[in-house]
């Protein structure tokens, strides 16, 4: 059984086909550049490829180039989409409207873009994606959505509540919602077959690190806590997002800046960070090498990432009276051994002890990391979200 999975953003529609019968990858890609130029770049699990400037000025016609790098020419995989089984799309934002994987009609499409204004970058292109591929797949063929934000739904409401009056949750809907959900269940399940023991009696801290980072408390396989918040912005500093700041400070640069409010929006979110601290990139590629020369704004921002990872490691196991393992996972997750060896070290009172010798080079492999005896697991594990959303869509197809 063939499943394609799509995650669509602004500008880009990136896919990928498995053959649910081993997981297997038989192809991915990108369409990118939408409403632009457009670009397809694609890749076969047996390594033919095909790169081409194209015409996007919708996703629809990104969804035709899809359909056709898949069915046509030397780097075809499949003949027809008739030999697919089902879509399953990546949606960031479903708020307390989706808690759970959902087939697609066109009511859910208008309730996800209706979610919009939680989620201006992201919400809004899913539906348009949703939208075109009812154009372009087979009616046929099921489509199904998979939301970031239903894995933490299990949040109790001490946790995702903000200190604001009552009404903004119940007018405006304001509260933590958590982001990365799809990554944090996938890599706790896996870590928990990787352990052999049963994720219900299991408490885990999973880091989720890349240009893009947050931290969950996972007690019996449930997310209780999270750094995201309202929206992706909030936690530990990323590649250009600020993560948690004073909100008076906030307003306090925003009058001296004489920024707008969509103006102030985007200094946090785009010109902050790594990219902002260091002034030089939001790559922690980009940090690292400069830091090794000594730049000092370079050293800051990867102390303050590792400072930041190090204390909500912290606060999350008092949240849950103890910790079995933590997880490394995501870009800077799985190929940072100097990360992971940093926010580790001096962690002796919570029972934390890394192995030098199973961290230093390791990259993108499942792995434990820590000393044997360490009484807290800590481990590598790399996440497929990809993979997750094909399982839940064939599950619920299934049914």
């Amino acid at each position: 059984m063939l499943i394609l999975v799509v995650n669509a953003g602004s500008s880009s529609l990136k896919y990928q086909l498995i053959d649910m019968d081993n997981e297997s990858v038989l192809a991915k890609g990108n369409c990118d550049r939408i409403g632009i130029d457009g670009h397809v770049s694609h890749k076969t699990g047996d390594g033919r490829t095909f790169d081409a400037d194209c015409n996007f000025p919708t996703h629809t016609e990104a969804f035709e180039k899809l359909v056709e790098v898949l069915t046509t020419g030397d780097a075809a995989v499949i003949k027809s989409m008739d030999e697919i089984s089902a879509v399953g799309h990546r949606i960031v934002q479903g708020a307390e409207v989706f808690s759970e994987t959902t087939l697609v009609t066109d009511k859910v499409i208008d309730k996800i873009d209706g979610l919009s204004e939680l989620a201006p970058v992201h919400n809004h292109p899913h539906a348009l994606a949703l939208r075109a591929c009812k154009k372009v797949i087979p009616a046929s063929c099921p489509q199904v959505v998979v939301f970031d934000t239903a894995f933490h739904q299990t949040m109790p409401e001490k946790a995702y509540m903000f200190g604001l009056p009552y009404e903004c949750y119940e007018r405006l809907h304001v509260r933590k919602y958590g982001f990365h959900g799809t990554s944090h269940r996938f890599v706790s399940a896996a870590l928990a077959d990787a352990m052999g023991r049963d994720i219900k009696d299991l408490k885990i801290v999973s880091c989720h690190l890349g240009n893009g980072s947050s931290i969950t408390a996972i007690e019996g396989g449930k997310s209780i806590d999270t750094t995201m918040g309202f929206t992706p912005l909030d936690g530990v500093i990323m590649g250009t997002r600020s993560g948690a700041v004073d909100p008076s400070a906030v307003e306090f640069v925003q009058k001296k800046l004489g920024l707008t409010a969509d103006q102030m929006s985007d200094y946090l979110n785009k010109k902050s960070g790594f990219l902002g601290i260091s002034g030089i990139s939001s790559d922690n590629r980009d940090i690292a090498a400069a830091a090794a020369k000594g730049d000092k704004r370079a050293i800051l921002a990867g102390e303050m990432l590792r400072y930041e990872i190090k204390k909500y490691i912290g606060s999350f196991a008092a949240v849950m009276n103890g910790l079995d393992a933590v997880i490394f996972t995501g870009g800077i997750g799985e190929n940072a051994p100097d990360v992971r060896a940093d926010v580790c070290a001096n962690m002796d009172y919570l029972g934390i002890k890394l192995d030098a010798s199973k961290n230093d080079g390791l990259r993108g492999k499942l792995c434990k990391i820590s000393a044997d005896d360490s009484k807290v697991e800590v481990w590598v594990v790399p996440t497929n979200e990809e993979l997750l959303i094909a399982r839940d869509t064939l599950a619920l197809i299934s049914k």
